[in-house]
């Protein structure tokens, strides 16, 4: 069974603390930490059409590249959740919740316009 959210944020503070690199994780950096990592996983995109994509998805080596970057920014964001003490399974829960209200299923269902956007 794959770890938890709070197992991972577990393991992303002890791998930092056994560096002692809490010193660096401010919430600013670590937020412009999650913005590079992402910028990274979006450059395997950049400039590649929808079935250029779909066909490189069976490619192990751009797999593996794209996993590598979800990762990263994973771990940045797991590192700025424990700095700022948000759970982010209950802050996910939250949200969809909030989301569900704001995009009712019987008024956006198969469009990609906002509910205000009519």
């Amino acid at each position: 069974m794959p770890d938890s959210l709070a197992d991972l944020q577990a393991r992303v503070v002890e791998f930092r603390d056994r560096r002692d690199w809490l010193q660096f994780h401010n919430p600013k950096d670590l937020a412009v930490s999650v913005c590079l990592e992402a910028a990274e996983l979006l450059e395997n995109f950049q400039w590649k059409s929808r079935q250029e994509v779909e066909q490189l998805e069976q490619d192990p080596q751009f797999r593996a590249k794209v996993i590598d970057e979800v990762a990263d920014t994973a771990i940045y964001l797991l590192s700025l959740c424990d700095v700022m003490k948000i759970d982010l399974g209950q802050a996910i829960a939250d949200k969809l919740v909030r989301n569900d209200q704001r995009y009712p299923a019987d008024k956006v269902r198969g469009s990609a316009k906002k509910p205000h956007e009519g």
